[in-house]
């Protein structure tokens, strides 16, 4: 029992680091209604100005105004993106801005590497805090002590700020009604960059307290964002109360998997301590399951804003873009021709149509099917290991290995698609997510297997797809298939009863459509096709492991989408195009091809905030939606 009380306060101190930088991220979507995914480059950021004021300061000094000093820099910091950046796409589509943060992330990355270098900085001992106390026969750090009295300190704070103070009204005001705010004189740009300033700080007081306690490294921004996107989802979006309960419900569940360690059952031995990979998502996935807006939250609408603008109908292609598809599968199909002279074009027209199977997959149930998805590796991950223990075990021949693929792909997607849909906006994205964590932590974890992190090796096509212009070509083909298929199904009496879902689910459901199984099947039949990228995959690289089917991997996919245009039908096949081969050029040109990929994707932002084929139809005057 004495092991579990300790871990309780580990667990206590592990919590005042999630809370702040969940409260942040809960104020700045509660007023600005952004989903900031660099908010954890904040935080990394926090981290790294307080190792750097402690060290050119030293002493008490150094180390404790340097937190104050970090915390207000990255402050200024936040204030300086919101002016500079967000200002300029509050009027974009909400995912967009989301894409743009993305950016951003990547950019700040990159800075913090030319700046620190890629190795991990461990920070001093706390000045007066640097001893232990002895509780329940263990030593706890005197720093731990300290950070379990700072967490709920800081939350009465922001209770009192919110409650008692004229700015605090405003922002709760702004949460429940901006356009109201504005109409009634207040200037909603400077309240914009407040709460944006305070969000920021709150992200840099977090990673600066972090200086005792691990070190600064670049891998901080998308773990701590990910960490952060659980802690707001399960206390509620926009709740600084929930934020705090559900960063001590996650820290508490962690030190209780740590303190019960291993536990032997018979033959059968299970590692809790393990479960800390994934514990956070499977707590998230259980709250959505029974409270589905968290459990201090309120319903809140799809992940759009008010500058979304409506969605086009959909027609069937014209006379030039058939002629233009005819005249892209010519030129793909003489691809192999080059073979001679450019023989690392092969690799990369494999890759660049994966991703095309892959973003047309997301799509089919982003775009048409309205149900934003952050989570879409979890049937990429299902697919390629399908297709590889089918090879391992069962000795399948290559066509029916990849035909296991969709077929796992599917089977995941039927059941995390029986959950998902009953759940929308921000809500809805955040459980895919934790299903795709899980899908990645028994990967991981279950070594017997899959192999663990080493994954699965030697997984070649054999002949005659052995050589790398026969397996590009059944690439080529499949991707074909699968592209026309889902443009097929979308043209369909199911296409429209989806999108008449998507559109209006009331007057669907009032002229007989079953929304929610429209929705389903959707969800089923855009995880099938996502497997078949996953089995392709699996032979293009001869191997799969857990680190290529990571958030990284959804990421990838939502940006490949957005690229391209979410309300275009040929937004994906442009997106996965452009984003692969920037990323391929960008990756072998310098070792800061983050920040470029980063700076091209806001500057597509700022210029396309309709995607590039949004920007072509507009163009061509077509209507962004039609027949793309």
């Amino acid at each position: 029992m004495d092991a579990f009380l300790f871990q309780a306060l580990n667990g206590f101190a592990s919590a005042s680091g999630l809370f702040f930088v969940g409260a942040g991220l809960s104020l700045i979507f509660g007023v600005s209604r952004i989903v900031n995914s660099a908010h954890g480059s904040l935080y990394m950021l926090g981290l790294y100005f307080a190792w750097t004021i402690s060290q050119y300061m030293g002493g008490a000094l150094g180390f404790w105004g340097g937190i104050v000093l970090a915390a207000m820099a990255v402050a200024g910091l936040g204030a300086l993106i919101e002016v500079s950046l967000l200002r300029r796409i509050y009027h974009v589509p909400q995912l967009f801005q989301l894409l743009a943060t993305f950016g951003l992330m990547l950019v700040i990355n990159d800075v913090a590497l030319g700046l620190w270098g890629a190795e991990d900085l461990l920070g001093p001992r706390a000045p007066g805090l640097s001893g232990f106390v002895t509780i329940f026969g263990r030593r706890l750090p005197q720093y731990d002590l300290f950070l379990i009295v700072v967490g709920p300190l800081v939350l009465v704070a922001l209770h009192l700020l919110l409650a008692r103070s004229r700015f605090g009204r405003l922002i709760r005001a702004a949460t429940q009604d901006r356009e109201m705010l504005g109409a009634l004189g207040v200037n909603q740009a400077l309240l914009f960059t407040a709460v944006f300033a305070l969000g920021s700080f709150l992200a840099g007081l977090g990673g600066a307290l972090q200086l005792a306690r691990e070190p600064a490294s670049l891998s901080l921004d998308l773990a701590v964002i990910s960490e952060a996107f659980v802690v707001v989802v399960i206390g509620g979006m926009g709740s600084i109360t929930g934020a705090f309960v559900a960063a001590v419900l996650i820290a508490q569940i962690k030190a209780l998997c740590i303190a019960i360690g291993v536990v032997s059952i018979g033959e059968l031995t299970i590692n809790f301590s393990q479960l800390t990979l994934v514990a956070e998502f499977v707590v998230m996935a259980a709250v959505l399951v029974v409270r589905p807006y968290g459990l201090f939250g309120r319903p809140q609408g799809a992940v759009r804003s008010a500058g979304d603008a409506a969605d086009m109908p959909l027609r069937p292609a014209g006379r030039p873009l058939l002629v233009a598809a005819t005249a892209l599968a010519l030129a793909l199909l003489s691809l192999p021709l080059l073979e001679a002279r450019f023989p690392y074009a092969l690799i990369v027209g494999t890759d660049v149509l994966i991703a095309v199977v892959f973003a047309t997959s997301l799509h089919f149930i982003m775009g048409p099917g309205g149900m934003h998805s952050f989570g879409h590796a979890a049937y990429f991950g299902l697919g390629a290991y399908g297709a590889a223990l089918a090879v391992k075990w069962l000795a399948l021949p290559l066509g029916a290995a990849l035909l296991c693929a969709p077929l796992a792909a599917l089977a995941g997607a039927l059941l995390f698609g029986w959950f998902a849909v009953r759940l929308s906006g921000i809500y809805l994205a955040m459980l895919t997510l934790a299903f795709a964590q899980i899908v990645w932590s028994i990967a991981f974890q279950w070594e017997e297997v899959t192999g663990g992190s080493n994954g699965l090796l030697g997984i070649w096509p054999p002949s005659p797809f052995d050589n790398r212009a026969a397996y590009y070509l059944l690439t080529l083909a499949v991707a074909v298939v699968a592209v026309i298929v889902l443009r097929r199904l979308l043209f369909a009496p199911f296409g429209y009863a989806l999108r008449a879902g998507r559109d209006s689910p009331l007057r669907a459901g009032a002229i007989g459509i079953d929304v929610r199984r429209m929705q389903w099947l959707g969800f089923a039949l855009s995880g099938l096709v996502c497997g078949l990228a996953g089995g392709l995959f699996v032979f293009a690289k001869g191997s799969i492991s857990p680190e290529a089917i990571g958030v990284g991997r959804s990421i990838d996919g939502i940006v490949m989408v957005l690229l391209g245009g979410i309300q275009s039908l040929i937004g994906p096949i442009v997106g996965a195009g452009v984003y692969s081969l920037l990323q391929d050029m960008v990756m072998r040109q310098t070792d800061y091809w983050r920040a470029l990929l980063g700076g091209v994707i806001l500057l597509i932002v700022l210029l396309f905030p309709g995607g590039i084929a949004g920007a072509l139809a507009r163009w061509t005057q077509t209507p962004a939606g039609a027949s793309r």
